[in-house]
């Protein structure tokens, strides 16, 4: 696989009923995930977007943005995606800075549209989750811009690859700095950068088409998107989990028979604190990856006697596709 487009083909034609993503109750295969980035390739082409633009998307986990990501690699444009943390204003800077034709915003932050709609003139808004119109048609939009529910937007299309060229060197993915010393900055990352940054996961972490993987940091960040890539580079079942609450993430590893994921040292602390964690079947447990901040001594050690699998630090910078050093 040399582009990243291909992960969900690659996946979709040698396994295509194995599970690509569950969240909540629901799943879906990686036949119906090519399907479905199929479908929203044609909705991106169909709103004029086209090789090379960007394509912005607002909200928590979901297997929207999967979608989304798959979608626009197919047209080889590129996914970027937008932190849900920042104020409005600060949102409409990047939408306006990556030049997006279209905006994907979930549903629990449409409001944030009144807000900044009147900043981006040229860009079509679609609604992740948003509800649909009882005959399937889109729903009338109570706001001076135009809403689209995202189901309806993709399902209006065919589940056509549109299988346009993509080089190494074209960019993959555009994620965005923090901001912390200026105004946040777009790093643009190329699909070699991905051959290259994701090579040895699946050796050093015993990372492969079994495994089962806990998605859990937010996807505008390298430490959640790109490790969901990783996963879908190889085949893995990814877990997506929408809002972080430790004891929902010691039962979801023990229910999901969670094999590998990626967390923050402050993340693992939580969980340690868990009433009963000790306690918990951790058998399918086979590496954490941590990063993004330093870890305790005390934290590291806890952590490798209560969830009784290998650790292994990551460092690196989004600058790096993620991981430099493991």
């Amino acid at each position: 696989m040399t582009t990243t487009a291909d992960f969900v083909r690659q996946w979709a034609t040698e396994r295509p009923d194995h599970v690509a993503l569950r969240w909540g109750d629901r799943q879906m295969t990686y036949a119906e995930l090519d399907q479905r980035s199929s479908r929203v390739a044609q909705a991106l082409r169909a709103s004029g977007v086209g090789a090379g633009e960007r394509v912005a998307y607002l909200d928590k986990n979901s297997p929207e943005q999967i979608e989304l990501f798959f979608g626009a690699a197919k047209l080889n444009a590129v996914p970027t995606p937008v932190n849900f943390r920042l104020a409005p204003p600060e949102v409409a800077g990047i939408v306006a800075d990556s030049e997006a034709k279209v905006f994907a915003v979930g549903a629990e932050f449409e409001p944030l549209l009144d807000k900044i709609a009147g900043d981006l003139p040229d860009v079509q808004f679609v609604i992740i989750g948003g509800e649909e119109a009882a005959d399937g048609a889109q729903a009338p939009s109570p706001q001076p811009f135009a809403v689209q529910p995202f189901d309806v937007w993709r399902d209006s299309q065919p589940a056509e690859d549109p299988k346009e060229a993509q080089g190494p060197d074209d960019v993959a993915y555009q994620l965005y700095s923090s901001g912390t010393t200026g105004r946040p900055k777009g790093v643009q990352l190329t699909n070699s950068n991905f051959s290259a940054g994701l090579a040895l996961y699946p050796e050093l972490l015993e990372f492969g088409p079994e495994s089962v993987s806990m998605v859990a940091m937010p996807l505008f960040h390298i430490g959640g998107g790109g490790w969901a890539l990783a996963g879908l580079a190889v085949g893995v079942t990814n877990v997506l989990v929408r809002d972080i609450d430790p004891t929902e993430l010691v039962g979801l590893i023990e229910r999901e028979k969670i094999t590998h994921a990626f967390l923050v040292p402050a993340v693992l602390q939580f969980m340690l604190a868990v009433p009963g964690v000790r306690e918990r079947d951790f058998t399918n447990l086979k590496c954490f990856l941590y990063g993004a901040s330093p870890i305790s001594e005390q934290v590291l050690a806890e952590s490798i006697r209560t969830f009784r699998c290998k650790f292994l630090q990551a460092y690196g910078l989004t600058e790096t596709t993620g991981t430099v050093v493991l």
